[in-house]
């Protein structure tokens, strides 16, 4: 985890996460995009709060991040929220997007990998998401891979997710995981899950059952060198996942009728998210919002873990 950065014009830190930062107090990093672009309105802005609600209820400081004006939002505020949920023409932003989202000025809704940098560089250790991008299917000819994956690789975090997404290829994305050297731990899963359903066909590389253990291992990784991210994965609660064959019946049918219609680039997640959403009588939305509380609250209690454990070593030192 880098220091932390609580003061400069660039970024706009919330009183509560500023004084969390400070004290040394466990923070957890959200994505905006799934504010902006993850559900239709005004459920969007709805889901965003229980989001930030699960995050303190598990003992942590919720700091959703994103673009607004020229400056980074590090903690954005209710009203900032229901800016982002309710404007139109909200960017999306990765990392390659930062500068210029920000020499624009207007809104950006951040993704995991923007968000990961972002943390990363402010000295927040921990973020959460439901849904990790990866591997695309047919990745080995149209070389779509996530900008998730590299971001892991250059920061120093632990992100906590469900997974990857369904639509995308579970087995190719563990191999790119492996050879840049992320380790992929299950936390009281060894299955690597797939968003809104508890498997993929795969297996984490181990399973952790106690939040404290994975902070030490978190603190053994960070002091390594030439490591990234840790990648902590946990799956959606069994009572609100759904059934991983008939959403993969799904996925192939929009799969099918995106290439009919020639959608193409980032259009397509969108496209085959809302097809299966359609297909499962909208149960693919209500498992989406159920995901994001369920990796919200799961790392908030790690993040707790993992700030106790640093407390407890500065007070040692």
């Amino acid at each position: 985890m880098s220091d932390v950065v609580v003061s400069t014009p660039l970024y706009d830190f919330s009183d509560e996460v500023r004084d969390a930062l400070h004290d040394g107090r466990p923070v957890v990093a959200l994505e905006s995009n799934v504010v902006a672009h993850g559900f239709r309105r005004p459920e969007n802005v709805t889901i965003a709060l229980e989001v930030e609600q699960a995050v303190r209820d598990g003992g942590a400081v919720p700091a959703t991040i994103a673009v607004a004006d020229g400056r980074v939002l590090v903690g954005a505020n209710p009203a900032e929220l229901e800016r982002l949920g309710t404007a139109t023409g909200v960017a999306k932003v990765t990392t390659r997007d930062l500068a210029v989202a920000l020499a624009r000025g207007g809104l950006g809704a951040t993704s995991i990998a923007a968000t990961m940098a972002i943390a990363d560089r402010v000295g927040i250790a921990t973020v959460a998401s439901a849904g990790l991008g990866g591997v695309h299917r047919g990745a080995e000819t149209t070389m779509d891979i996530s900008a998730d994956l590299t971001e892991l690789a250059r920061t120093r975090l632990l992100v906590v997710c469900a997974g990857v997404k369904k639509i995308l290829d579970a087995g190719l994305t563990l191999e790119f995981l492996e050879t840049q050297g992320t380790p992929v731990i299950g936390f009281r899963h060894r299955g690597f899950p797939a968003f809104y359903c508890r498997e993929s066909g795969y297996d984490t590389q181990v399973r952790i059952d106690d939040p404290h253990h994975l902070a030490e291992i978190a603190r053994f990784h960070r002091h390594l060198p030439g490591t990234g991210s840790l990648l902590i994965t946990h799956p959606i609660p069994a009572a609100d996942a759904l059934d991983g064959d008939a959403v993969e019946e799904a996925i192939r049918a929009a799969l099918d009728r995106a290439a009919a219609e020639r959608v193409t680039g980032p259009a397509v997640t969108t496209f085959v998210l809302r097809a299966v959403d359609a297909a499962t009588g909208g149960a693919a939305a209500a498992a989406n919002r159920a995901v994001l509380i369920s990796t919200a609250a799961v790392a908030a209690e790690i993040e707790a873990a993992r700030a106790a454990l640093e407390q407890g070593v500065a007070h040692v030192g």
